[in-house]
């Protein structure tokens, strides 16, 4: 993958201030000089390289399982609670994903006859059923779009123990400040 298009390209001036906010309407830079608001340039630059190599993994990952984003959260989901050794409802997933029970009907239906689940009867509860994934589909996802994902490890290894606890305030605070929960606007209440 060339640079020009790979996780390297350079797409800083889509996240330079001065690009996106010329008249300071957004964000108040006037207690920042120009190098700080450079560097912060440069900070969102690489998290706009970060997304858009999520992007394209996520994009592949689609491609290659043939599923849709929520079917894909879905196995991500049944993966990790059969890991933790939970047994998933339809109830649970549906939670889980924000859909309605409808919905995870369809969905399951579609993921069973894909051969990418199994539904039993629940050990505990005769009245619903347990969600499994199905080995070959494990293997697959395991194999492919796993293997990538933990990848990120990596480059989280390569930090010293104080350089992990910087990135993380910083990420969990950036989180905080994206949050739109709280936002009329994007709870249609606007």
């Amino acid at each position: 993958m060339s640079e020009k298009n790979g996780p390297l390209a350079d797409h800083s001036g889509l996240y330079q201030v001065e690009h996106n906010d010329p008249t300071g309407r957004l964000i108040d830079r006037s207690s920042h000089d120009a190098e700080s608001v450079a560097d912060i340039g440069k900070l969102m630059a690489a998290l706009g390289a970060l997304r858009e190599a999520e992007d394209r993994l996520s994009e592949a990952s689609l491609k290659y399982m043939k599923l849709g984003v929520t079917d894909m959260r879905a196995l991500h989901y049944l993966i990790v609670m059969s890991n933790r050794g939970e047994i998933i409802t339809p109830g649970a997933l549906a939670t889980h994903l924000r859909i309605s029970t409808a919905s995870i009907t369809k969905m399951l239906d579609r993921l069973e006859r894909g051969g990418h689940i199994t539904r039993e009867i629940h050990p505990q509860d005769r009245r619903t059923f347990a969600i499994q994934i199905t080995a070959d589909t494990r293997e697959a996802a395991m194999q492919t779009v796993g293997r990538q994902q933990a990848k990120r490890f990596h480059a989280a290894a390569r930090l010293t123990s104080e350089e992990r606890e910087v990135v993380t305030r910083f990420l969990r605070d950036m989180a905080s400040e994206l949050d739109v929960s709280n936002e009329p606007w994007a709870n249609g209440l606007g």
